[in-house]
């Protein structure tokens, strides 16, 4: 009998039984994938463009745009002819423990790949790590680089930066320091403009007092150059202009005027010319200047100091100095020799500090006393289309005085009279800049003749057209005070084997020498102000402490003198312990004293504990909430917000 099998029916789509075969499942996942691909060389794609077609974009979201090149300094790197080499000399090896240094050293850093980037290849920047006893050291010590210790025994730390051009010129920066980060911009600005124009800048000194040393025509002897003069010398080309000048030469780059008193209108309209063409200037006036020998009052009499000012310029300029007024101050009044050498102090010399001077601009921010004597002040009216910004200002109690009454009084304390509580701050020096307009609107004055065309068989010389307004922003700095620049103020010179020796005790010489070097740069540089730094303090924790502060301070001052107390009546016990024959001991009264008074020490300093405690607990539950934020919040809202996105397209799908 033969066994019949029963055949199963095949199946050839490999269908499992009772499965639901959903219809165009396969193609489906087909499409999948070939999106996939199309996506991930679609993602490979847009990375290669955006690599070639944004390269170099970047975005600065810090509040003062640390990271963002100012105006100035971008026209100035544009203008760049020649290539220049930037070589960044630090300690990276020395200062992996030095977190504070090593931030600020990728500031500036990255502020050096910033200028790299935006001078159009002119600038080529190579970094160099000058660890001890190498070829880099050498040349970081060969290029006059600082090293700073790190302590005893430590070695030196190179933070600095040095330029070259291709003619062989040097310019370094010999320690970027942190105190200077709101500066580093200008600096590394400044040390570029140097190597891109390397020739000496020419400053025109026009003056009426004799600051140069010729021979004093009162005397006949020669007298030495002020300070000021011979130190701005050593740094600059500068060349003597007559009074009686008709036109400034264009190759001047700052006309420096002192005491312009006496001048023609010859003379004022060639300043004015000069300075409506695009001429800077560094300009000192003074109601009373008693470094300036005026004209004998009489027979016998001394030569009284006078006034100077510019006059017609000033009025058209908007620009409002009083001739006839001196700045007294009580606050910041300088100590001089009275009757009997005893010092009184004399409100109309003025020692300026840091409070009274600005820390933002370039020329003053690190200054810490300037001084001044019977200075006047400036301001400018409202038809002024000059914008000041005070350098040294008075304190919020000064009052003025007549200056012939000033000049006359024997008695400084006398001047204090003159203070009726009122007052307010004046403006001793300060920048200007903005449009300017002629003083001489009916052209060149009668009378000016080219000393050249009174020689027979030449010709008369062309002047420039005459301009009626400035072909671009003025930028000046005026002070009211030229007794500002004279040596008694500022300075002490020592004759040593046939050298000046000077030795400051002021910074006025520092004022001239930034306010030149800030003023005959380009006005790209000049435009470089002061940036923020990368430092943001807490102003709510700032706050908080502040406020905790005070809260606690009455009690811990009240805890303090109780605890000091304590203290001394704990000597005094000690101080009168029972003597015996083999040991020093106390009295039954007096150990019960002492008892209570180590314990009530001991209460007094749990206090005390407790209370700088609570100094900053609202600071650590502040500390903490943002700990609990950030650690929990933050997640817990992006894991709702995508729960709320995944059953919303559910939910979707299940619509359609």
């Amino acid at each position: 009998m033969t066994k019949t099998t029963a055949k199963k029916p095949s199946n050839s789509n490999n269908v499992v039984p009772g499965a639901i075969t959903i219809p165009g499942a396969k193609k489906s996942d087909k499409i999948a994938g070939l999106s996939l691909a199309l996506l991930a060389i679609g993602f490979v794609v847009a990375v290669m463009l955006s690599n070639l077609l944004f390269n170099g974009w970047k975005i600065d979201l810090t509040e003062n745009k640390l990271y963002t090149l100012s105006d100035g300094t971008k026209k100035l790197l544009s203008s760049i002819e020649e290539p220049i080499n930037l070589y960044l000399f630090f300690s990276d090896q020395a200062s992996e423990d030095l977190q504070s240094l090593r931030g600020y050293a990728q500031r500036v850093r990255e502020i050096l790949r910033e200028f790299e980037d935006r001078s159009n290849g002119k600038l080529k920047l190579s970094e160099f790590d000058p660890v001890p006893f190498s070829e880099d050291e050498d040349r970081a010590a060969q290029y006059g680089l600082q090293g700073v210790s790190g302590g005893i025994g430590e070695d030196p730390l190179y933070l600095g930066l040095v330029g070259t051009n291709t003619i062989g010129d040097e310019q370094n920066i010999p320690f970027f320091a942190p105190v200077r980060e709101s500066f580093l911009e200008y600096d590394v600005a400044k040390l570029v403009s140097n190597l891109a124009t390397p020739e000496r800048t020419k400053i025109g000194l026009l003056s009426s007092v004799n600051v140069t040393g010729a021979i004093d025509p009162r005397t006949g002897q020669p007298s030495q150059p002020w300070m000021v003069v011979e130190q701005a010398r050593g740094l600059f080309d500068v060349q003597e202009i007559g009074q009686s000048v008709t036109e400034i030469d264009e190759d001047i780059s700052l006309l420096w005027l002192i005491h312009p008193t006496g001048f023609s209108d010859e003379t004022l309209y060639s300043i004015d010319q000069y300075l409506l063409a695009g001429g800077k200037a560094l300009i000192f006036v003074d109601p009373l200047a008693e470094a300036a020998p005026g004209e004998p009052m009489g027979q016998g009499m001394p030569p009284q100091p006078g006034a100077s000012t510019l006059g017609k310029i000033f009025e058209a300029w908007g620009l409002e100095f009083l001739i006839d007024q001196v700045v007294l101050d009580p606050v910041y009044a300088l100590a001089v020799s009275g009757p009997g050498g005893q010092p009184l102090k004399h409100p109309g010399i003025i020692g300026a500090t840091d409070e009274t001077i600005d820390s933002d601009d370039i020329i003053t921010a690190e200054l810490e006393t300037v001084n001044v004597s019977a200075a006047g002040y400036l301001s400018l009216n409202e038809q002024s289309s000059l914008l000041m910004q005070p350098l040294i200002n008075s304190s919020d109690r000064t009052e003025t005085v007549e200056s012939m009454l000033f000049q006359f009084s024997q008695d400084p304390q006398a001047l204090f009279d003159q203070f009726d509580g009122i007052g307010e701050t004046r403006v001793i020096a300060a920048r200007f800049s903005g449009p300017i307009k002629t003083a001489f609107p009916e052209g060149r004055p009668v009378g000016v003749v080219n000393p050249e065309s009174d020689r027979q068989g030449v010709d008369k010389k062309e002047y420039p057209k005459h301009l009626l307004e400035s072909v671009a922003d003025s930028q000046m700095v005026i002070v009211a005070d030229v007794d500002f620049l004279s040596d008694r103020l500022w300075v002490q010179v020592q004759s040593f084997f046939g050298q000046r020796i000077p030795s400051a005790f002021a910074d006025n010489g520092n004022f001239v020498i930034n306010a030149l070097d800030n003023l005959t740069g380009s006005a790209d540089l000049i435009n470089v102000r002061s940036r923020g730094t990368t430092n943001r303090p807490f102003t709510l924790v700032e706050g908080m402490r502040v406020s905790a502060e005070e809260q606690y301070r009455e009690t811990e001052q009240t805890l303090q003198t109780e605890l000091a107390r304590l203290e001394q009546r704990l000597g005094e016990l000690q101080s009168n312990r029972q003597e015996g024959s083999d040991t020093m001991a106390f009295t039954p009264q007096q150990q019960t004293e002492l008892d209570r008074f180590l314990q009530e020490r001991g209460r007094i300093r749990t206090e005390l504990r407790a209370v700088r405690r609570n100094l900053d607990q609202d600071i650590d539950r502040l500390g903490s909430l943002l700990k609990a934020v950030n650690i929990g919040l933050v997640p817990l809202l992006i894991l709702v917000f995508g729960v709320m996105v995944h059953f919303g397209k559910r939910s979707a799908r299940s619509s359609a």
